[in-house]
């Protein structure tokens, strides 16, 4: 009961400090020195710049890294974007989609929430070294979304043009900062875990409290975006969007971490977080495409919503399967 507590708490606090500010800026109550956008942006540099880093480099210090199966990790989170966005792109045919539709809800069917909710329930019902593979599980995560997810959701926009050339786009992922930081945690996280350092003590103090903190950062800039007013005009597309993560997506994915021997490693913590993580909702991330490519924005905006509320029976559901490890 504690640990729903805990999270549900950070959670809700998260998006409602960012659902509040929103609402009292839009009414004059609240002026800021900065616009909600800049604010936003802010937040989430906060978090990537500084939280995150001193987090996941604390958590990877400690993990078990040398079991040479776990190098597959990255592959499944992949694959689990993958299967996520096809899906979406066959029930979007056999609902008959309109172009704009079809695009938006394939970016909800791929993109995932895995640094913010998956992460929590990840370090809450397992621990900081579980909170570690979360970070190796979505390593190629932007990589993805910039290289397939962007360009394919561009497809069907009406002001498609023939796109950048692919080394184009790797070197602006390579030059991206937030690329750049976390690649430079991770790579010093599992330098001092190799070389077989001992983590300073007062470490697992800072995590207790800096990973929570990014985890509310990052729902409360999510909160200052939130729209929620006609989400009732797209329920059909937000159960299939939730059908598809939380049933198609973990069935695949969970029976590939079984093929490759995960409950086999570390007492079956690394299999114990494919499940939580291969059962998030849509990422937030998935409004984005919609935003610049004028793909239909209220589609995406009510799956992400509706397959957020959903977590009121995953939660506890995932909770029940992880004890009967």
């Amino acid at each position: 009961m504690e640990k729903f507590v805990y999270t549900w708490s950070i959670i809700f606090v998260g998006l409602a400090i960012g659902y509040s500010i929103q609402k009292l800026v839009r009414r004059g109550t609240l002026h800021l020195p900065i616009g909600l956008d800049p604010l936003r942006t802010l937040v989430v540099k906060i978090t990537f710049f500084v939280v995150n880093p001193i987090t996941l480099i604390g958590a990877l210090w400690i993990a078990d890294l040398r079991n040479p199966g776990i190098a597959t990790l990255p592959v499944l989170g992949i694959l689990a974007l993958s299967v996520g966005g096809a899906a979406a792109l066959g029930v979007s045919r056999f609902f008959k989609m309109g172009k704009k539709q079809a695009g938006s809800f394939f970016v909800c069917g791929s993109f995932t929430n895995l640094g913010g909710i998956g992460a929590l329930l990840c370090y809450v019902f397992l621990g900081e070294k579980a909170f570690a593979l979360v970070f190796l599980y979505k390593l190629f995560e932007e990589a993805f979304y910039f290289l397939v997810g962007f360009p394919i959701a561009q497809l069907f926009s009406d002001h498609f043009r023939q796109g950048e050339l692919t080394l184009t786009r790797l070197r602006k992922i390579a030059g991206n900062p937030f690329i750049i930081i976390s690649t430079l945690s991770i790579l010093t996280g599992v330098v001092l875990n190799l070389l077989g350092l001992e983590r300073w003590k007062i470490y697992s103090t800072i995590n207790s409290i800096f990973i929570p903190l990014g985890i509310i950062l990052l729902l409360s800039s999510i909160g200052m975006g939130m729209q929620i007013q006609r989400v009732r005009f797209y329920i059909r597309e937000g159960l299939a969007i939730s059908g598809i993560k939380f049933l198609i997506v973990p069935s695949v994915i969970i029976s590939l971490a079984y093929v490759f021997g995960y409950r086999q490693i570390d007492e079956g913590l690394v299999l114990k977080v494919v499940i939580v993580l291969s059962s998030m909702p849509v990422a937030f991330t998935s409004l984005v495409p919609p935003l610049i490519y004028d793909l239909d924005m209220h589609l995406a905006n009510s799956c992400w919503l509706i397959s957020m509320t959903f977590l009121v029976l995953v939660i506890p559901a995932l909770y029940v399967i992880l004890l009967s490890f």
